[in-house]
């Protein structure tokens, strides 16, 4: 194309020349009001021109325009997608503070009815590891917490302190296996011991001639130095009955959900 431009260069140029002097005298002639033969030829020969320039400039400042308008709407949905984002964000920290408030009055209640003195605390660790169930919290000897004490929710008992350090204490579940509870079938009173079994409990030394059923509730017992008397266990979801023996065992589902613990309180001992 370019070696086209360079042999035929004189020609296009002094082609150029005539089509621009063609224009140009054409369009001095649109503004006489009388015209020869020779200059109506003229205009008839420049009035396709005239139509080519005149699409090509409309057409541009289409184009323009449509892309000007382009660059507007892309801003706008920049800032529309930004909005929506931060509107998303804000939607998430309000469910957040809805979960935490509907937690924090559930635990109020808790505290209002509870004799003793408690220390509300929030979980900062998880043990990972499939062989103990333990937790972290974020109070500490310096908050008065010291081992053996109770950790509970609204729903019912979570556990006990095993170790204490300045700003934050180590929580042993009542699911864990060596975790154990002094415990009684709440309608008749029957007593055993509930132990922990991964996500589940057991309630041994369940006496064989009572009677009990899936469904029944299971609170503390109150014995055993922990947890006071009538907390919130599990309830009854199956009663296996051996074969010989004195006694019973209970399947237990805990009252707590413990995949979804975030506040606990600490149940202080009462002051001398």
């Amino acid at each position: 194309m370019l070696d086209f431009f360079k042999r035929y260069q004189t020609p296009l140029l002094f082609c150029l020349l005539l089509l621009c002097a063609l224009l140009l005298y054409s369009n001095s002639l649109r503004q006489r009001q009388h015209t020869s033969l020779f200059e109506k030829a003229v205009l008839q020969l420049a009035s396709p021109f005239y139509r080519t320039i005149d699409s090509v400039c409309r057409d541009s400042a289409r184009r323009w325009n449509d892309y000007i308008d382009l660059i507007d709407v892309r801003q706008k949905n920049i800032q529309l997608r930004k909005q929506v984002r931060f509107q998303k964000q804000r939607l998430l920290q309000l469910r957040e503070t809805e979960q935490e408030n509907i937690r924090l009055k559930n635990l109020l209640g808790f505290v209002q009815t509870s004799k003793l003195p408690v220390l509300p605390a929030r979980i900062i660790a998880e043990d990972a590891s499939s062989w103990f169930r333990t937790i972290t919290i974020d109070k500490g000897s310096t908050d008065g917490v010291v081992e053996g004490l109770p950790v509970v929710v609204a729903e019912g008992i979570v556990g006990r302190t095993i170790k204490c350090g300045h700003n934050s204490s180590r929580v042993l579940l009542v699911i864990d296996a060596s975790s154990e509870v002094a415990a009684l079938v709440q309608h008749n009173r029957t007593r055993g011991i509930t132990r922990g079994k991964g996500a589940q409990l057991t309630f041994d030394y369940a006496l064989r001639s009572m009677d009990v059923h899936p469904g029944d509730s299971v609170v503390t017992a109150g014995t055993g130095g922990v947890f006071p008397k009538g907390l919130p266990i599990g309830t009854i979801s199956q009663v296996v009955k051996h074969s010989y023996g004195l006694f019973q065992t209970l399947e237990l589902i805990p009252s707590v959900d413990f995949s979804r613990l975030e506040d606990v309180l600490v149940l202080l001992p009462e002051s001398p």
